[in-house]
């Protein structure tokens, strides 16, 4: 069974940053691509960023690409979320995701392991 637990949400001003993590339970975790997901109010889940399983691979949606940068460290079966210039459209709850695969994919039925999410809140 595998868990993912996210952590590093909070309240934020407009062009402030926050670094969420995502640790993960499992001898497989090397193997999988990571994918972030966010749902904001009122709103269906969408597809924010995804990373390979080597980290040599990465998409964005185009809502986050210049501000959003994912990484990942495999030795610590951790995967990360950097937001810079954070917006208060960027107000969501975020989810980290495991792929099927081990390369980038970014639809939701890609993916079956999910973590409870975190919340994100970004003030204008």
């Amino acid at each position: 069974q595998v868990q993912l637990v996210e952590s590093g949400g909070g309240l934020v001003q407009a062009g402030g940053s926050l670094r969420l993590s995502c640790a993960a339970s499992g001898r497989t975790f090397s193997t999988y691509a990571m994918g972030w997901f966010r749902q904001a109010p009122g709103k269906e889940r969408e597809f924010v960023a995804v990373i390979s399983w080597s980290g040599d691979s990465t998409s964005y949606a185009d809502s986050v690409k210049g501000r959003f940068t994912t990484s990942r460290d495999n030795a610590k079966n951790t995967v990360f979320l950097q937001m810079n210039s954070l917006k208060p459209e960027d107000t969501a709850v975020y989810y980290c995701a495991r792929a099927r695969v081990g390369y980038v994919v970014d639809r939701q039925r890609e993916f079956d392991y999910w973590g409870q999410g975190t919340q994100v809140t970004v003030s204008s």
